[in-house]
């Protein structure tokens, strides 16, 4: 929430097959970036849940380190990066132009403004679905969820009992059948279905439905908890969670993963928020500088 002497302000990355989302930059953005070996130029978009600083402020400056690559590449004759979807609140528009336009420089950044409206599915990034559900603070928010789209998968054991291997396995697949021995083996005989896996972030909020909608069943949930629970009355009064708070909704919703962040400059110690949430989550990782969380590793289907 306020940057100390152990703790930048709020920023993170998700990488995910070729996608390589930044949720709210602020202050330093570009340089954590940096320390964590994420490249701004290989962002695939940018999503900011609301304009308060600790969620904005480092958006110019990743804007411009986009355009100053961008202008690179080109130069080097690689055709430069493409275009770069930036998500916001819709009403803040004169919020993101000035973040935009805050300084001198010569903009290539192919920024793609991508205001939301309204709640609801906003696009598609690759092959997944970003939407946005609005939250409860103090100023218009939406939180963000990534979801995969459900899929087939080759059952490694119902494969190797039908003796089909090599070569024969891709044109299985892409036939849809294939003639043996032992006679025609189907696709079908082999696949089983694949859970699309997901994503939720959700910053500055009271509990609401919102919550509830972003993180039901997703594997991951990065969420807000600016408080502990002994600061429950100071947290409703500000609208913000409180570690408790996100964990129990994190139950109630089916999220597999909780990442707790955003913590009040008040608490020293981001373990003692891990600690409270996990009397009501199994789950939970509490968030440091430059640190990696992995999405968990996907269910495996049972019959």
């Amino acid at each position: 929430m306020l940057p100390t002497r152990y703790r930048a302000h709020n920023s993170y990355a998700l990488r995910w097959d070729s996608q390589l989302l930044l949720f709210d930059p602020g202050e330093g953005a570009q340089r954590g970036c940096t320390l964590a070996g994420v490249a701004i130029a290989r962002a695939t978009a940018v999503c900011v849940t609301h304009f308060h600083g600790d969620h904005c402020l480092g958006l110019p400056g990743v804007i411009q380190r986009r355009s100053f690559d961008n202008s690179a590449s080109a130069s080097n004759k690689e055709g430069g990066l493409g275009p770069l979807p930036i998500f916001y609140p819709g009403d803040g528009e004169a919020y993101f132009e000035r973040l935009h336009h805050g300084s001198i420089f010569h903009d290539t950044s192919e920024i793609v403004k991508r205001p939301i409206i309204e709640s609801g599915v906003q696009g598609a990034l690759g092959q997944f679905e970003l939407s946005a559900v609005a939250l409860d603070h103090r100023d218009t928010t939406y939180g963000y969820r990534l979801q995969e789209p459900d899929g087939t998968a080759v059952d490694s054991a119902k494969l190797a009992a039908t003796g089909i291997e090599g070569p024969d396995v891709g044109r299985l697949l892409d036939q849809g059948w294939l003639d043996t021995s032992n006679g025609r083996v189907e696709a079908s005989d082999v696949l089983v279905p694949k859970r699309g896996q997901s994503m939720a972030f959700v910053m500055d909020t009271a509990p609401c439905d919102g919550v509830l909608e972003l993180a039901a069943d997703v594997d991951l949930l990065v969420c807000e908890s600016t408080y502990l629970h002994g600061e429950a009355e100071l947290a409703a009064k500000y609208k913000h969670l409180t570690a408790r708070q996100a964990a129990e909704m994190a139950t109630e919703a089916g999220a597999r993963r909780l990442v707790l962040t955003h913590f009040s400059a008040r608490y020293p110690d981001n373990q003692a928020f891990a600690h409270e949430a996990g009397e009501f989550h199994g789950d939970v990782v509490a968030a440091e500088d430059l640190a990696t969380i992995a999405v968990p590793a996907r269910l495996v289907p049972t019959e």
